[in-house]
């Protein structure tokens, strides 16, 4: 737990998927890897001028992000890679080690991920008054804040998490969910207010904690910040209204089918997606929360069950990305918590996961950045054709022919057999 608070961390706030309704819910660069696509491009140089700091130092302008992939437009006829997306809400490091463990597992089998950072959790109790959410009293947050430790901790980690080229995004300050007050009845200029106090928090946590002698974060937050996932997947349409004007380019709240993304006005809609529960005759969202609650309900379930349900989520995730990496190549979309949910075994699940999956040739596993970044760099009469393949639909082609630009395309997209379109939360 993050010391001195409550910490709870949740996807999507219902309990069940069925076929008609969805279930809620170190400072130091890194050796070379090779590139998440593209390019290999080798660790950025010592800057030649010195660290610029920002504000009260605790942000500073370091030069380019070390480790990032060069976007490559795939070549006419080419098959596309395969993109998984590892991702963390409230990311922060506590007494568990989830965040310093989930770093290593990255560097071992060559994923990088995005880390969405809680910002109260650079907020110590002490000064939780400077945050007033919207529609709440100051100093109020449904997950608490921190104390000095647990903000030096988390702040080494995302330091180191970014020269290991890792994304550093927001899951904003104090996670209401629900109709009293929750994200979900927010308006636009509530979320920009959210948005605005997450990024100061990020910039201030300084002289908010009072550690003025430690290394400041590598990253201007105003340009690093570009996405976001929201509270229990609340709250997207004027979320994505605040956002479109403050910069950012992408958005990852919505529920989706394992298809290729398409962009909602200036934001690429990289939503999460239902995937199969093995053993079961429903999907469910790519979280661990949700295999959590369908399975034992958000309570510690009888531990002889825990293996199983975590060799469940990890069957679950290897099928769907089984059936894009065969099928259609649409990137894989996957959200976790740094909890220990039912012993941890979702935990498990996830670097079992990882392990069985970035190891695949052809296989990517990269951030929501460099994702945003591949799809930018692509012809866009390409990734509409890619759009009309269902899910786990190859091409009925070879894929030299399917993406050749003189091919016919072939019929939309339609929902998988035995799936309905997902609620929108």
């Amino acid at each position: 737990m993050m010391a001195a608070t409550k910490r709870a961390a949740f996807g999507v706030t219902a309990a069940a998927l069925t076929l008609t309704a969805l279930a809620g819910c170190s400072g130091q660069e890194a050796p070379e890897r090779e590139g998440a696509h593209g390019a290999k491009k080798a660790p950025a140089a010592a800057p030649k001028s010195p660290v610029r700091l920002i504000g009260d130092g605790s942000t500073a302008y370091t030069g380019a992000q070390p480790l990032q992939p060069v976007p490559k437009k795939l070549a006419p006829g080419e098959k596309p890679p395969q993109f998984v997306v590892f991702s963390w809400d409230g990311a922060g490091e506590d007494s568990q080690r989830l965040f310093s463990h989930f770093r290593k597992v990255g560097q071992q089998y060559n994923a990088t991920m995005t880390y969405f950072l809680s910002g109260v959790y650079l907020l110590p109790e002490d000064k939780k008054d400077l945050y007033t959410a919207p529609r709440h009293s100051s100093g109020r947050s449904d997950i608490g804040f921190n104390d000095v430790k647990g903000i030096k901790d988390t702040v080494e980690q995302i330091r180191g998490a970014w020269f290991e080229g890792n994304e550093i995004g927001t899951h904003f300050n104090g996670h209401f969910c629900g109709n009293d007050g929750g994200v979900g009845t927010w308006s636009k200029e509530e979320w920009k207010s959210e948005i605005a106090q997450a990024k100061s928090f990020v910039k201030n946590w300084k002289s908010n904690a009072a550690l003025k002698n430690l290394k400041p974060l590598p990253f201007d937050y105003e340009k690093e910040l570009i996405g976001a996932r929201t509270p229990c997947l609340e709250g997207r349409k004027n979320f994505m209204r605040a956002a479109s004007e403050m910069g950012f380019r992408y958005d990852t709240s919505g529920v989706n089918d394992q298809i290729w993304p398409e962009k909602q006005g200036k934001l690429w809609d990289l939503s999460m997606q239902l995937v199969p529960v093995p053993g079961r005759a429903f999907q469910t969202l790519s979280m661990d929360y949700n295999f959590y609650m369908n399975q034992s309900g958000a309570t510690r379930g009888d531990e002889d069950k825990h293996e199983y349900w975590g060799n469940q989520m990890r069957d679950g995730l290897v099928q769907a990305f089984e059936r894009s990496y065969q099928g259609n190549r649409a990137p894989l979309i996957i959200g976790n918590h740094f909890e220990s949910w039912n012993g941890g075994t979702y935990m498990r699940a996830i670097e079992d996961t990882i392990k069985t999956v970035c190891t695949q040739k052809d296989v990517k596993c990269v951030s929501f950045r460099q994702l945003a970044d591949w799809l930018d760099a692509q012809d866009p009469q390409v990734l509409a054709k890619l759009r009309t393949l269902k899910v786990g639909q190859a091409p009925k082609t070879d894929w030299a022919t399917f993406l050749n630009p003189a091919a016919p395309a072939q019929p939309a997209a339609a929902h998988a057999p035995g799936t309905t379109p997902a609620e929108r939360h």
